[in-house]
């Protein structure tokens, strides 16, 4: 019960804050304080246009991969991955930026993306703030 009271605050206090355009808010609960943080969630999915042959393929991959890498080391793209067997669902992307907008422009920079190799669908997503995955 407890932890449906939690999580029942946390929602609150997220829709909360998101009403007013903040990104981060806190919630203690005894002696912890927990510290949310919203971020953009990217899933990447096939798109219509698919590669004609492995030369091709590997190109864009190729440069997928360093646009990734750009954006990851310009601190804006803090997870990136594929997904093992997803069919259509490729991979996912999480933004540490202010709006969905901004980071469906940065990803559009993407050559996979700009040749409809692949399609966005991005959300909001509130994490602990400091997460790492290692």
């Amino acid at each position: 019960m407890k932890r449906i009271v939690f999580a029942f605050c946390l929602l609150t206090f997220a829709f909360a804050v998101s009403a007013q355009d903040q990104r981060e808010f806190s919630y203690t609960e005894g002696d912890t304080t927990y510290t949310m943080k919203r971020y953009v969630f990217m899933l990447l999915e096939s798109g219509e246009t698919k590669s004609k042959d492995s030369t091709e393929a590997a190109y864009y991959q190729q440069m997928h991969m360093a646009h990734l890498n750009k954006l990851a080391e310009s601190g804006k793209l803090i997870v990136a991955g594929p997904f093992e067997g997803g069919g259509n669902n490729r991979g996912l992307l999480i933004f540490d930026v202010a709006t969905v907008d901004e980071a469906l422009k940065l990803e559009g920079e993407d050559p996979t993306v700009k040749t409809n190799r692949l399609k966005m669908n991005a959300f909001y997503w509130w994490g602990a703030k400091g997460t790492v995955i290692k």
